[in-house]
């Protein structure tokens, strides 16, 4: 053999090829990678807050059969392998559960992803009167470009409560006879001034008001007309008055609808990618599952873009409690030691995407060590920031449990890391459940324009994505 020959054969063998998702599909695996996609994006628009997300969570799994945790335990009733169940905390994060053939004691497969996406939180008193216009005042939740969010067109999303303990659900801008919203911008015949600016100052936090009406009530005798006849109307549609805001959760998000992206229809483009596209991904392989060996779990959490505290984040404790009950039921008594044998002993898929290599913008990525789009899944083994700060580090020994796993069931997988190591960073879930002694590694779907308004991902990596869940929760 000649040395051309060999060195072909040598590389062949020894060098890792990155594949491109959609070469490696048949005609019957694109029809279900289409249709995935068209699910997915039913997903997206149905929920556009954390909130919404976690109804669309929880009514799937009661269609699919899962029984509440609350009911087995009014009913005291052991768990048998196959029992399906589901948690809701306070509406904003949720648990999957199916029970394994082993004891819950000995692990479980977990994947982790969160509900909860950048956006602009109403400040608790937010309408006021200003130049003949009315508008809400907001307070941006999580990591944003603030400049991204004039002059798009917003729908408002969320939960009032009213003083007589009614809940009343608003979603203003999604429907084609809504009005929509806008943060208005400077003209650039006017904008010397703006542009002079460095980019994140050009747009302020404090600048981020949303209009949201201009007639005003037709009292010429009262001051604010415009505001008062924006409450009237609020008032008339709702019941609920300035005070209900004191106390409501509403959100704005970019309106209208999860679209195709490009001629080839080959991309999703949306607002909430990050991180929605695990948690659908997680849902869909969930429900494939029916004995699986260890008790397979799929986690929907909420805070994770401000640092996962509070009772819906994943700092919280509702998870581990979640685990003791579910013991308790298993074993009927003390449970203590078992929940951290339980824990221990799991095996996590930290659900969460990663930046796709854009090159448009090349000089923020090491590309040799980059995730693409529709090349596959991403297995991060750290995040954090620069010398690896705050991050959870994957052993050697999981990862190659995982990477087992991926090549067995034809996953595509591709690894990454976001960004060079001095030009930034961030963090998952993933430490929070490696504190209980798990193995956890980040695993998840590359995106392009991560934390915009709107947001892009392969339905390749979609696809691929279900199918390293799915792989993980039958291995």
């Amino acid at each position: 053999m000649s040395d051309n020959l060999i060195g072909k054969e040598l590389k062949r063998r020894i060098f890792r090829a990155f594949k491109n998702g959609w070469d490696l599909l048949d005609d019957k695996e694109s029809e279900a990678l289409f249709k995935l996609n068209e699910e997915y994006k039913t997903f997206l628009d149905k929920g556009k807050t954390e909130r919404e997300c976690i109804h669309e969570i929880i009514q799937t799994a009661r269609d699919n059969g899962y029984i509440s945790l609350e009911e087995l335990i009014i009913g005291n009733q052991r768990l048998e392998p196959g029992t399906k169940i589901y948690v809701n905390n306070r509406d904003k994060a949720a648990v999957m559960i199916v029970i394994g053939s082993e004891p819950i004691e000995a692990g479980m497969h977990i994947i982790g992803a969160h509900v909860d996406v950048p956006r602009l939180d109403l400040k608790p008193n937010p309408l006021y009167e200003d130049g003949g216009l009315a508008f809400f005042k907001t307070h941006y939740y999580g990591g944003i470009k603030k400049y991204q969010w004039t002059a798009i067109p917003l729908a408002l999303h969320g939960v009032v409560i009213k003083k007589n303990g009614e809940k009343i659900n608003i979603v203003i801008g999604e429907d084609e006879k809504d009005p929509v919203f806008f943060i208005t911008d400077l003209l650039p015949h006017l904008a010397k001034d703006q542009l002079e600016k460095k980019l994140n100052e050009g747009v302020t936090g404090e600048g981020l008001n949303i209009l949201v009406g201009s007639i005003p009530f037709r009292d010429y005798e009262i001051k604010e007309r415009v505001k008062l006849n924006i409450m009237r109307l609020l008032y008339e549609k709702y019941g609920i008055d300035e005070e209900d805001f004191f106390i409501a959760e509403i959100e704005a998000v970019p309106a209208g609808k999860a679209k195709d992206v490009g001629f080839d229809s080959s991309m999703v483009g949306a607002h909430g990618h990050d991180d929605r596209v695990c948690a659908f991904t997680a849902l869909k392989a969930i429900l494939g599952i029916e004995v699986p060996n260890k008790t397979a779990v799929a986690l929907f959490v909420d805070k994770e873009e401000v640092g996962s505290m509070g009772n819906t984040g994943m700092e919280s404790r509702f998870f581990e409690n979640t685990v003791a009950e579910l013991l308790m039921l298993q074993n009927q008594g003390p449970v203590e030691i078992l929940i951290r044998r339980a824990m221990a002993n799991s095996k996590v898929l930290s659900g969460d995407v990663g930046a796709a290599f854009d090159p448009n913008y090349p000089d923020v990525l090491d590309k040799r060590n980059a995730a693409y789009a529709g090349k596959g899944v991403i297995l991060m083994k750290y995040t954090g920031v620069r010398g690896k700060s705050g991050s959870n580090d994957a052993n050697a020994e999981f990862l190659a449990e995982v990477r087992n796993i991926f090549n067995r069931n034809g996953v595509l997988w591709q690894v990454g890391e976001l960004g060079k190591v001095d030009q930034g960073g961030g963090g998952t879930i993933a430490y929070i459940l490696a504190n209980y002694g798990a193995d956890v590694v980040d695993c998840g779907v590359p995106v392009l324009s991560m934390h915009a308004p709107m947001e892009i991902v392969s339905k390749a990596d979609v696809y691929m994505t279900y199918k390293a869940y799915q792989a993980f929760y039958k291995a």
